[in-house]
């Protein structure tokens, strides 16, 4: 399983950027993935993710209303559309993948930015006042 990470980099606040998470080693359409990131000094936190049984997606509050995730199944690929970026966002960005909802019971509380299972190396993002 491989989930790589790209689109990082430096921009001033009010700006955009995207961000790619490309996946092999396994079925695409088997797994919710997800984009965490962590801050120099703080937790990692879950940003989005997109859950293929239901196409549904989850977003933090923090970026909700600027952040926009988007799955393409023809390329195996997920991409989070990242805009009006202030400093806060800045972080290491992290692509993340778990089994998808129809692998657990009906009364499982799933959530797809919790108990992933396979990680990326992260992608650095950095947004300047």
């Amino acid at each position: 399983v491989q989930l790589v990470e790209s689109g990082g980099g430096s921009v001033e606040a009010g700006g955009s950027l995207r961000l790619s998470c490309a996946t092999s080693g396994f079925r695409f359409g088997d797994y919710a993935i997800g984009f965490f990131r962590q801050a120099p000094g703080k937790e990692r936190e879950g940003v989005s993710c997109f859950e293929p049984d239901t196409n549904g997606t989850e977003y933090v509050d923090s970026v909700k209303g600027r952040f926009a995730i988007t799955s393409d199944s023809s390329k195996k690929a997920v991409t989070l559309q990242m805009d009006n970026l202030n400093p806060s966002d800045t972080a290491v960005y992290y692509c993340a993948a778990r089994p998808s909802r129809r692998y657990y019971s009906r009364t499982y509380a799933y959530s797809c930015l919790q108990r992933m299972d396979f990680w990326g190396k992260g992608t650095l993002v950095t947004v300047s006042s």
